[in-house]
């Protein structure tokens, strides 16, 4: 499945302000839709590592509008955020994915979890709490890191009584995995290592990340072919779903893909 970035947000690293407004989010959230996606997924708070926060009420307020007039009109909704007040609000919204870049950190949440149908994207990084951050790893202990980081989460939320069914795994890339590119790299090639660990699907969010542009020399608005490479390489690996800014140019890869041989997915 393609799930479309959609940022509410004054500083996102590719597209920030574009799409702050509520009429031009919702007319973007219409054409990432034509263009190939399935599920649109929306922040309203960015996570880079120069984001500025931003308090609950003001990302439920971007959220509200657009989320109203999506769902209404029957497009597949996930909900990037990680503050709990949020969550709280998402749940009762009825979208049909939750997207935590902190793998849902906050034991405080995991009663209404439970009590819900809503699918949970848990996402690893080496920070574990709070947006990216230019840290250091090396990049084989990047991978240590996030299968740790994995067995004790879902132990956590199996413990509160949510099915693993529900759960899509999500094993961070760029500066979630620290400031060592070799680090997304590394977890792009071991994929299938981390599917056979978990046996659980996997959602991999490459598109425009600070790799591709240290590797390429381009410019953000430049990374549409090495996205698209890197996408594809993923699927290759066992991801299962991608999330990218640019939808149209993955679903026509794909065809392409699957008509040489792919895995059907």
């Amino acid at each position: 499945m393609i799930f479309g970035i959609l940022n509410i947000t004054d500083d996102s690293f590719s597209d920030g302000g574009k799409y702050l407004m509520p009429e031009a989010a919702i007319a973007h959230g219409r054409r990432l839709i034509a263009d190939g996606a399935d599920v649109l997924d929306i922040g309203a708070a960015s996570s880079n590592p120069e984001s500025k926060g931003v308090p609950p009420e003001i990302e439920i307020a971007r959220l509200a509008p657009v989320v109203e007039v999506l769902r209404r009109e029957g497009i597949k909704l996930s909900i990037d955020t990680f503050a709990l007040e949020v969550q709280r609000w998402v749940l009762a919204q009825g979208v049909d994915y939750v997207n935590d870049i902190q793998g849902f950190a906050d034991p405080a949440l995991y009663p209404a979890l439970a009590a819900s149908e809503v699918r949970l994207i848990v996402m690893h990084s080496v920070q574990e709490r709070g947006p990216s951050t230019r840290v250091a790893w090396e990049a084989e202990k990047v991978f240590d890191h996030c299968l740790s980081f994995f067995e004790t989460r879902l132990a956590a939320l199996a413990e509160a009584g949510i099915a693993r069914s529900r759960l899509i795994l999500d094993p961070g890339m760029g500066f979630f995995l620290g400031a060592n590119a070799d680090a997304s790299y590394t977890m792009l090639r071991r994929l299938p290592e981390l599917k056979r660990t978990f046996g659980l699907p996997l959602l991999v969010s490459v598109s425009r990340k600070s790799f591709l542009r240290r590797l390429t020399g381009r410019a953000v608005s430049e990374l549409g072919a090495a996205t698209l490479a890197a996408e594809l390489f993923a699927l290759a690996q066992g991801a299962d779903h991608i999330r990218t800014h640019e939808p149209e140019p993955l679903k026509d890869g794909c065809a392409v893909w699957r008509a040489l041989g792919g895995n059907e997915r």
